[in-house]
């Protein structure tokens, strides 16, 4: 088992981290105390999908500032983009972010 990353300091990311575990939780049936953040990283996404697109969705074409949230449940981690405010996804099908920011 990884160890958890602490909860981040600033709010805004406490509530974006505290979303996804409990989307996470819900969708596992699971506690949340079973979920652990194993890396929360400040990214630019391609576009407004946030690098996960869905089938059939138009975005706009735009750098999205926004957050990579994986999160860990019994070694099977679990990925999360997210944009800079409230709005995050459950990603299954991925892709990179366009621009790691430093």
């Amino acid at each position: 088992m990884t160890p958890s990353l602490p909860t981040p300091a600033d709010p805004s990311l406490q509530s974006l981290v505290e979303k996804a575990k409990s989307d996470l939780g819900q969708r596992l049936s699971i506690s949340l105390t079973q979920i652990n953040l194993v890396e929360l990283t400040e990214v630019e996404w391609s576009d407004s999908g946030l690098g996960c697109p869905q089938p059939g969705m138009d975005y706009l074409q735009v750098i999205t500032p926004g957050y990579l949230i994986l999160l860990e449940v019994n070694a099977q981690t679990y990925e999360y983009h997210s944009n800079r405010d409230t709005y995050f996804v459950y990603c299954e099908n991925q892709s990179p972010p366009s621009i790691p920011k430093p």
